[in-house]
C-alpha cells in the first residue's frame, strides 16, 4: 500500500479499537511485539499494526471464518490486505482509516466469537 500524504492519527484509530474490543467480556490488552494486543482467555483476537516495518498501514490483524479470507481479499482490496506472520493462519488486515466503526465492531465481534471459550459464547438468561 503507498503511503498516505496526508497524516493519519494512529492514536485516535487505537483508541476506536480499544474501544470495541474491551467492551468484549473476558478481554485484556498487554502489548505484544510491540502494539496493542487483544486477548480472550489467552488468545489474540485482535492485533493493532501501526506503520509496522513501515508499510503504511495503520491496521488491526484479526482471524476470520475458515475460507473468508481469500474472498475478503478479493472483493475488498482497499479494506482488507494480507498481513505478514498471520496472513497464513487465515488472518486479515484492516485498513482502519477505511472502515465504519460499526463494520470495524462486526469484524471484531466475529473474531473475538472464533477465539472466545464457550462459557463466554452461552446466553445468559
Amino acid at each position: 500500500m503507498p503511503k498516505s500524504a496526508k497524516p493519519v492519527d494512529s492514536e485516535a484509530h487505537l483508541q476506536r479499537v480499544r474501544r470495541i474490543c474491551l467492551s468484549l467480556p473476558g478481554t485484556m490488552e498487554k502489548l505484544s511485539h510491540g502494539e496493542p494486543t487483544f486477548f480472550v482467555n489467552r488468545k489474540v483476537f485482535t492485533m493493532f499494526s501501526n506503520n509496522h516495518h513501515n508499510d503504511g498501514h495503520i491496521a488491526v490483524w484479526i482471524p476470520v471464518p475458515p475460507g473468508a479470507q481469500a474472498t475478503m481479499l478479493a472483493t475488498w482490496p482497499e479494506t482488507f490486505y494480507y498481513p505478514p506472520y498471520v496472513g497464513v493462519s487465515g488472518w486479515v488486515g484492516v485498513e482502519l482509516d477505511r472502515i465504519s466503526d460499526d463494520d470495524l465492531a462486526s469484524h471484531i465481534l466475529e473474531a473475538w466469537r472464533l477465539r472466545a471459550p464457550a462459557k463466554l459464547l452461552k446466553p445468559k438468561l
